[in-house]
């Protein structure tokens, strides 16, 4: 395998698990160093660090709250100064809550605060951050195809994913040609987020032109094109859903 990334020094958000921990372990497994953050589970954090050193690589669990900028700036100051650098930025930390679309009082104030301060705040928050330390850098947000077709497990969930690739654009144009900017949005994936909606989501793969629900590696494959691309990708909302969007049911 050609380690693309030696010498490289890779953050991952939300690294502990799903789709966060695919794109750790694809990174690490091309050469790069990696910090897994997370923010609760430390063991799923634990568990990725203790593959990757498994598999011969480089790897520390950072606790942050994404949504805390003084966690954030702390985190990121910590892989600075123990690595000396930062090259490949990936914001996968995200949440979210199951609420019906047309039950718009079920949308309280608190869930929208939640939401927002993780998604939007948190992934601006580190980028704010990394790009102070970055030289030649790679950011790759997470976003949701909920941001494209407005779907997805809440209204404001959907709005959130819709910021988040909105700022993608902002921040492509802001910290260009030094940095590049990009998401990927993906479409059903099987993680945790899906457990005990199995029979709810396998009736929609009939529709789907891939005939199959995603997977984290799919998303995995992707981040690490992006983490080793030239500059001349940047500003990019990639979808990765299975041809679902191309569906009235995606």
């Amino acid at each position: 395998m050609e380690r693309t990334l030696d010498g490289k020094v890779a953050l991952v958000t939300g690294g502990g698990t799903g789709i966060g921990r695919a794109i750790a372990l694809a990174l690490a497994r091309h050469g790069a160093v990696l910090a897994v953050n997370y923010s609760r589970s430390e063991a799923d954090a634990a568990a990725t660090v203790a593959d990757i050193r498994r598999d011969g690589g480089t790897a520390v669990a950072l606790r942050a709250d994404v949504a805390s900028r003084r966690d954030v700036e702390d985190m990121v100051a910590n892989i600075a100064r123990e690595f000396g650098r930062l090259d490949i930025l990936v914001n996968n930390a995200g949440t979210t809550k199951f609420v019906d679309h047309a039950d718009l009082d079920a949308l309280t104030e608190d869930v929208w605060d939640r939401i927002l301060a993780v998604n939007v705040k948190g992934t601006f928050f580190a980028c704010r951050a990394a790009a102070k330390v970055m030289d030649q850098g790679r950011i790759i947000n997470i976003g949701s195809v909920a941001g494209v077709s407005g779907a997805g497990s809440s209204l404001a969930y959907a709005a959130s994913k819709g910021a988040v690739h909105t700022m993608t654009r902002s921040l492509a144009r802001a910290l260009a040609p030094r940095i590049t900017v990009n998401t990927i949005a993906p479409g059903l994936i099987e993680t945790r987020w899906h457990a005990g909606r199995e029979a709810q989501n396998a009736s929609r793969v009939p529709s789907f032109p891939a005939k199959r629900i995603g997977h984290p590696e799919d998303i995995a494959h992707l981040a690490l094109a992006l983490a080793t691309a030239d500059n001349f990708i940047t500003g990019q909302i990639i979808v990765v859903d299975g041809g679902a969007c191309l569906t009235f049911n995606a």
